[in-house]
């Protein structure tokens, strides 16, 4: 019977270990995007995750380290999405046309982003936030907006505000579903295929008309 090598044993554990920090990061985010830090229960992430309390504190040290591994991994699945973005060759509308598909069809994969976030503003007065490399988001946005300025394609805006419009516009629609879906007949289901697909050209409608000259 061939003996397993002490580096197979070291690669397994390794991967069971970042299989189970996955397991409890998603089950982290939904309880996150269920009632924000403040109301969380690690008791309701272990059990959703099939590990113990002290398992989850192995691993992130606190509930606040845990909540700060879930902003990260979420901030960094929405940068990661933005990478098809040609943000210097293509011509600014393009680029913003990119930018702000890639943002709404992101939002749609991973719907507990809008919620996460906005217990994070409400809660902890976007402390957390803060330090998760926000300008890696808004930072291109304004970048494309001041070129399409510059050329002339996008009416004199505030550059800055304007981008925290274009994500607004995005994302509002995730964060108020359980609210706006009474506005359709019969509490229409908005996390549909077809009603983000219509969220999503009405989005970049109302965000170009808002910016082209």
């Amino acid at each position: 019977m061939p003996v397993e090598s002490p580096k197979n044993k070291t690669s397994a554990g390794t991967r069971d270990a970042e299989a189970t920090k996955a397991r409890i990061l998603d089950a982290a985010e939904e309880e996150f995007a269920r009632a924000g830090l403040l109301g969380a229960r690690t008791e309701a992430i272990a059990a959703n995750t099939g590990v113990t309390k002290a398992m989850l504190y192995y691993y992130y040290g606190d509930k606040e380290g845990l909540y700060q591994a879930v902003l990260e991994r979420c901030m960094a699945r929405r940068i990661a999405s933005l990478q098809k973005v040609d943000f210097h060759g293509a011509e600014p509308e393009e680029a913003l046309r990119q930018f702000v598909t890639a943002v709404l069809d992101e939002q749609g994969r991973n719907q507990h982003l809008p919620a996460i976030f906005f217990y994070e503003g409400l809660q902890n007065k976007g402390k957390y936030y803060s330090q998760i490399g926000i300008a890696s988001l808004y930072g291109p946005l304004q970048s494309i907006i001041e070129r399409g300025m510059a050329s002339g394609k996008f009416k004199p805006v505030d550059a800055l505000h304007a981008s925290v419009n274009i994500i607004g516009i995005c994302a509002f629609y995730y964060c108020s579903m359980e609210n706006v879906k009474h506005l359709w007949p019969g509490g229409t289901d908005l996390s549909s295929d077809e009603m983000r697909e219509q969220h999503k050209r009405t989005a970049i409608q109302q965000i170009f008309g808002g910016l082209l000259a």
